[in-house]
């Protein structure tokens, strides 16, 4: 799978693919993510132009956002090292007549190949799951072309996003299947700055974001204690 060995778990791998059949589903172990997926196409349209560039969805999934992005008329390129995630992404693409390239790769692979290849880079839900993820990042900016934007979404290592993402989503509500997250994984904003920095990309937000769901839906907010978006660029 063209994969470095040491930058992904498999566990995380298996645990996601074991979704893949209801991914789709808006009210099944997916839920919550339906509702952050419209918030976060709009972080990303309100800073990048998406109608036809050249988009890459790193930790794509099933492909909620990348089909989202290229309905906006992207031109998007999806990439996720669960092979299920992919064929499920690959069928709901061929039902709803949506184009994506999709493929099983590493986005350091890609990188390799593709250098200063596109305009945007959007990597959601993925950086708190693998072992290195300042080299997701560095993958990232290398694939962007001068001037191109980086999105991201993770988890802060808070006790509220201890308490919330973990306790309560995965053993109070249920929201999530248990062992989704581990917080020790979780990622500081200044720790991402960090990363950014030595990645070669200038951070120009971060903004949290909240998911309610007494009403099934989500929305930015200032607060960046649990879950938060954040938006980089690379220089010209």
């Amino acid at each position: 799978m063209n994969a470095p060995r040491d930058n992904f778990h498999q566990v995380e791998l298996d645990k996601f693919g074991a979704l893949a059949n209801r991914w789709w589903d808006a009210d099944g172990p997916q839920k919550a993510l339906h509702a952050l997926n419209p918030v976060r196409l709009d972080y990303v349209r309100e800073r990048a132009r998406l109608d036809d560039m050249r988009v890459l969805d790193v930790g794509c999934g099933g492909g909620l956002l990348s089909e989202a992005m290229a309905q906006r008329n992207a031109r998007v390129t999806a990439i996720d090292l669960a092979e299920d995630l992919v064929k499920v992404a690959k069928l709901h693409g061929l039902e709803s007549g949506v184009q994506v390239d999709y493929r099983v790769q590493a986005v350091e692979a890609l990188a390799a190949e593709q250098p200063g290849s596109f305009d945007v880079v959007t990597c959601m839900e993925m950086l708190e799951h693998v072992p290195d993820p300042a080299a997701i990042l560095q993958a990232c900016a290398t694939l962007l072309k001068p001037g191109g934007s980086l999105f991201v979404s993770t988890l802060n290592r808070t006790p509220a996003a201890f308490a919330l993402a973990i306790v309560g989503a995965e053993y109070v509500a249920r929201l999530l299947p248990r062992g989704t997250h581990q917080y020790a994984s979780f990622i500081k904003p200044s720790e991402l700055g960090g990363w950014l920095r030595v990645a070669g990309l200038d951070l120009q937000d971060v903004t949290g974001l909240m998911y309610e769901p007494w009403r099934n839906g989500a929305r930015l907010i200032p607060r960046t204690d649990v879950n938060y978006l954040a938006w980089a660029k690379k220089p010209q």
